[in-house]
């Protein structure tokens, strides 16, 4: 008796960690959530632990910025599976908008630039996700990509022989960006603001991915004809998601135009776009959190091998090489290595418990 009692009690013990280990929430499991605030907590003390070195708040700040674009490109690939090489149109343009603006109109509060910005990436994603998302047949992942790529081609070409836009030499002296009397130069200051906004974009791009809309996302990427066949119109989801998306880079090329002076065709080109495609995959994508550990990285690695003298004209490549063996070895990405497959696809709704 006492052995089957024993025997019941060990097959109730290994029931009871089957069921925990299932079971709808384990704490130490979940690393997400430790990840995205040890990056908070580095990025606030950051500026501090760097005193004097203003170049380097410099490449955070830029490193900020730049992560929007990364991320904007994380919501189309790594939420719905939208390959889009045109990120850096939507960065880009609305780049170009807030210069003109602050050109012309003399021009450049805070208040109503950065709405301006995100309201043109908005609307001009909106248009391209009319044309390449929203036709009669659903499109493949290589016509999205070779759509939104000539459109992004196409963009920098038209602006480099545009002289009212500056032409292939950009626009530089843009205005400062204000709030009331204040100006926003490089330094501290700005680096709270990018930071902040930046903060706001992920808490929001997190709660758009938890969503219902986020949870018919998912299924998409899963099976998107089983989805279509129960009615859902999976294409108009994709539009309002690339649209969002747009307006996410518009904020972050209002930002860079604003923190760098000047905005250029460049900013908006297809080199650009596909730098962003690196920042994603590098970090990890469908996290949200690895574009910007990818951003960081590349920023990084491109500024100390760009100094180094032995390498000073070969950095590129070698940098190219390093990206290379951490893409093939490592597909899922840097936080890849830390978060597993369901925390990084996410969790939707809650498990039955065993009585």
């Amino acid at each position: 008796m006492l052995s089957e009692a024993g025997s019941d009690l060990a097959m109730g013990s290994q029931s009871a960690k089957r069921r925990d280990a299932t079971g709808p929430s384990r704490p130490f499991r979940r690393v997400l959530p430790y990840v995205e605030i040890g990056a908070l907590v580095v990025a606030l003390v950051l500026p501090f632990a760097l005193g004097d070195r203003t170049d380097l708040v410099t490449l955070a700040t830029n490193i900020l910025i730049l992560s929007m674009l990364a991320i904007s490109f994380d919501l189309c690939w790594g939420l719905a599976g939208i390959m889009s090489f045109g990120q850096a149109l939507f960065f880009g343009v609305a780049g170009y908008a807030i210069a003109l603006v602050g050109r012309d109109l003399d021009f450049s509060d805070l208040w109503a630039t950065l709405p301006l910005a995100m309201l043109v990436g908005f609307c001009l994603a909106a248009l391209f996700a009319a044309f390449l998302l929203m036709g009669r047949k659903t499109p493949s992942i290589i016509f999205v990509a070779f759509g939104t790529l000539t459109g992004s081609y196409a963009a920098e070409r038209l602006v480099s022989g545009w002289q009212y836009v500056g032409a292939g030499n950009g626009l530089s002296s843009v205005k400062l960006l204000k709030l009331g009397a204040y100006e926003f130069v490089e330094g501290d200051a700005f680096y709270f603001l990018a930071l902040g906004l930046l903060l706001l974009v992920y808490l929001g791009a997190r709660y758009f991915k938890q969503s219902q809309l986020g949870l018919v996302l998912a299924g998409m990427r899963q099976n998107e004809e089983r989805l279509a066949f129960f009615g859902y119109r999976v294409q108009l989801f994709k539009a309002v998601l690339f649209s969002f998306a747009g307006m996410v880079a518009g904020l972050g090329g209002a930002l860079y135009s604003y923190h760098q002076g000047f905005i250029g065709p460049g900013n908006m080109g297809p080199g650009l776009s596909t730098t962003a495609v690196v920042y994603c995959l590098l970090g990890g994508s469908g996290t949200l959190i690895g574009p910007i550990f990818g951003t960081a990285i590349v920023e990084g690695l491109s500024y100390a091998l760009s100094d180094i003298a032995a390498i000073q004209h070969i950095w590129p490549v070698v940098l190219g090489f390093v990206l290379l063996v951490v893409v093939m070895f490592q597909p899922r990405g840097i936080v890849g290595l830390l978060v597993s497959d369901r925390e990084r696809i996410g969790s939707y709704g809650r498990r039955r418990s065993d009585g």
